[in-house]
């Protein structure tokens, strides 16, 4: 009796050292995919290309990263983790270093482009190995450690990104992330286990590929997938894209000021996706916990617009705009409430069964990426026309009218 315990904890104990080297993969795909927002003036001087052109090639990732999610989706289900897990570290060491050699915008975009599709599975790696070999209960807790791991990538992206890049160039960069990976490549093939596809698929790839958009817009599903399109696009845009402008544009704070509040920010999306497992644990009702967490993101994002300058908040406390402290209280709340989002895996999950785990949470995170990009594009316009605070409204309703949409599917 006492071996079989021991071998069940022996197993685990492997299960959770290859889950960790799994998600230090994760963690080096969030850390290439801030590279560019915090060297992109000086890889376009390096260029001699304008940074809003080198910043609009930029989302070749992100729709590579997308379409990419289908394939990889089917190759886990087909041929395993570990085989996919360590072609995607190849191929991300290459794009590294093809960005790193790039010596004008074209080599640049065909690095970004071997990046999203090698970085698309990083995410799925773990959360697939998970959902096959861990109960449902235990893979709500796990999914949200491997989403925190992952999002350290953006912390390293931040102040220790820029005094790399300050000191010894933007090209430097690449070369850790290259080493990185490497590292991540040998710890994935010493700890994750030598298996079979537990539930090996003989039809062809385009008819899996196929399954994987069916299974993902099939009515069970549907719900999950409206929510997944706007959730991670709204912590990823707001972190990645307008949270900076509105502390220092609408809020006038310094650039290290603003970085410090971001940081604050990042620390909650990291923290966050853990406290949510333990709440998920301790208490159920995912689907309750989603829809009011992403309910009161969009109420938070309203009060934050609200205290532009000239905006209601402002007018009714009787100053010029709000206090930066209150946005940084703000966007605190947003990152834990937002995290959340990791549930939405461990329903994809319960739905789909372990047959399907690749495919179902492959089609869960091809929404979470397309609503990402698809955010980015249309903030922008909104920007341009309506202002930084329309943005945060838009971000707003988008959320609400995911979670009505979750609300009436599920």
């Amino acid at each position: 009796m006492d071996g079989k315990a021991d071998s069940a904890d022996g197993n685990f104990r492997a299960l959770i050292f290859a889950l960790l080297a799994l998600a230090c993969g994760h963690m080096l795909s969030t850390l290439l995919r801030t590279i560019p927002a915090i060297s992109l003036d000086v890889m376009a001087a390096d260029f001699k290309t304008p940074p809003q052109t080198l910043a609009s090639l930029t989302s070749i990732y992100h729709f590579a990263f997308a379409a990419s999610q289908i394939p990889v989706g089917a190759a886990m289900d087909r041929f395993g983790v570990r085989p996919v897990a360590l072609s995607l570290l190849v191929g991300t060491i290459i794009g590294a270093l093809a960005s790193g050699l790039a010596t004008g915008p074209e080599g640049f975009l065909f690095g970004q482009f071997l990046l999203g599709v090698a970085t698309s599975g990083m995410l799925m790696c773990p959360m697939t190995l998970a959902a096959k070999q861990m109960s449902a209960a235990r893979f709500g807790l796990w999914s949200g450690i491997i989403l925190s791991i992952g999002n350290i990538g953006m912390l390293l992206s931040a102040s220790p990104l820029a005094f790399v890049v300050e000191h010894f160039g933007w090209r430097s960069g690449f070369w850790i992330s290259a080493g990185f990976g490497a590292v991540v490549a040998i710890a994935v093939f010493l700890l994750v286990p030598k298996q079979a596809a537990e539930h090996a698929d003989d039809s062809s790839p385009l008819s899996q590929m196929a399954e994987v958009l069916r299974i993902g817009l099939s009515r069970p599903l549907r719900g999950l997938i409206a929510l997944g399109l706007v959730s991670l696009a709204a912590s990823l845009v707001l972190r990645g894209l307008w949270g900076g402008p509105w502390l220092m544009e609408i809020k006038a704070l310094g650039r290290i000021e603003a970085g410090n509040a971001l940081g604050l920010f990042t620390l909650a999306l990291i923290g966050g996706p853990v406290l949510m497992g333990i709440v998920d644990r301790s208490i159920g009702h995912r689907r309750e916990v989603l829809a009011a967490t992403h309910s009161f993101v969009a109420l938070l994002l309203a009060v934050m617009a609200a205290g532009a300058p000239h905006y209601p908040l402002s007018n009714l406390f009787g100053v010029a705009a709000m206090p930066p402290w209150f946005d940084s209280m703000l966007l605190v709340l947003i990152g834990i409430a937002i995290s959340a989002q990791p549930l939405l895996f461990g329903m994809t999950r319960q739905l789909a069964g372990a047959q399907n785990a690749g495919k179902a949470l492959s089609g869960m995170n091809l929404a979470f990426f397309l609503g990402a990009a698809l955010m980015q594009s249309a903030t922008g316009v909104v920007a341009t026309i309506f202002g930084l605070p329309a943005v945060l409204l838009f971000m707003a309703a988008t959320l609400i009218i995911g979670t009505i949409v979750f609300l009436m599917y599920t």
